[in-house]
């Protein structure tokens, strides 16, 4: 039998148990689960629909089906929202994937961001609406636009017009992650050169991409993060196929000189891009979405919410004024 003191001698007193917060937080947010929504933006063709169920892996997003040639291409901007419960190893995500059927698809492409930016704000404005709500819901359902991949066409020069202005109009208000859409169709110093470009591009038109340096928390952080802002956009191949390489199961897709894997990253930046949105950066994506781009558009809309309270009764009091002033000078004068 033990003794009591003996007991006693093996309890550290100096452990407080601190550390033991972390699994109650996790035991949290395993029964809550996690809500991530993801926005594909680029012309039809560059494989949106496929990145994503790559991504994935489940067909997350629906390939679009149309019935002719001539209805093929959509006649103004069409925003599709597709959402799916998916579960790993006991985390539950509710994946959201909003297409842009349409997007850069006219011949006149001017303003086909602004449908874009509407959409955003309007996710921006359901979650505000809900948090100034006097009975407000426990926990408020999160439509906000948490990234947005960008699909820039692999023509292997440098920025079309369109690519520009998107770029540097959506960044201020969605955390934006370009990337080289079919890569494969670029040879590898066709493709660096062209990564190169872009990157010099977006520089010289101010164009924050995420990770943006001006979030980067510390020197850790910057150091990550810089390797990462070295490599965008990145270059990826996306396919939904699998084939048998080496003995082992690989998706990718099959040409006549061999098997492009998808995941090998000497093949394309497929892997690369993942690990940022999956495996390392998605709580940081949802947060700069909270505390940035929301929270700018919140204090706007605030703003002008006690703008034109002002206004108001800046008018009423004017109102007034004016009421007491004819009654002032419209009473009988008393007799004397």
């Amino acid at each position: 039998m033990q003794l009591l003191s003996e007991v006693t001698a093996s309890i550290d007193f100096s452990y407080v148990g601190i550390d033991a917060i972390l699994e109650q937080m996790r035991r949290k947010a395993m029964k809550q689960g996690f809500e991530f929504n993801i926005m594909v933006v680029g012309q039809s063709g560059l494989g949106k629909s496929t990145l994503m169920n790559t991504l994935f892996k489940s067909k997350v997003s629906r390939k679009s089906v149309q019935p002719n040639p001539e209805e093929r291409i959509p006649k103004t901007i069409e925003i599709k929202s597709i959402s799916h419960d998916i579960e790993e190893k006991g985390v539950r995500m509710k994946l959201t994937v909003i297409d842009t059927p349409g997007f850069g698809d006219q011949i006149n492409n001017e303003n086909c961001w602004q449908p874009i930016m509407k959409f955003i704000n309007d996710q921006y404005e359901a979650y505000l609406q809900e948090e100034i709500n006097i009975d407000r819901k426990k926990r408020i359902p999160d439509s906000r636009v948490h990234c947005c991949i960008y699909f820039i066409p692999p023509t292997g020069h440098c920025l079309r017009p369109l690519d520009v202005e998107f770029m540097r109009r959506l960044s201020k208000v969605v955390n934006i992650v370009p990337v080289i859409a079919k890569a494969d169709t670029l040879t590898l110093e066709e493709r660096d050169y062209f990564k190169q470009t872009i990157r010099e591009e977006l520089r010289a038109n101010g164009i924050d991409v995420y990770p943006q340096k001006e979030f980067d928390e510390d020197a850790e952080d910057r150091m990550i993060n810089d390797k990462i802002r070295e490599m965008i956009p990145f270059a990826v191949v996306g396919s939904d196929q699998e084939y048998q390489v080496n003995g082992k199961r690989i998706l990718g897709r099959k040409t006549k000189w061999g098997t492009i894997e998808v995941e090998n990253i000497a093949h394309c930046e497929f892997a690369y891009l993942r690990d940022l949105l999956i495996r390392t950066h998605m709580q940081n994506i949802k947060d700069i979405t909270g505390s940035i781009h929301y929270e700018t558009y919140r204090v706007r809309r605030l703003n002008e919410s006690n703008g034109h309270s002002q206004a108001q009764n800046h008018t009423l009091t004017h109102v007034f004024c004016l009421h007491e002033h004819a009654h002032m000078h419209t009473d009988t004068p008393l007799m004397l």
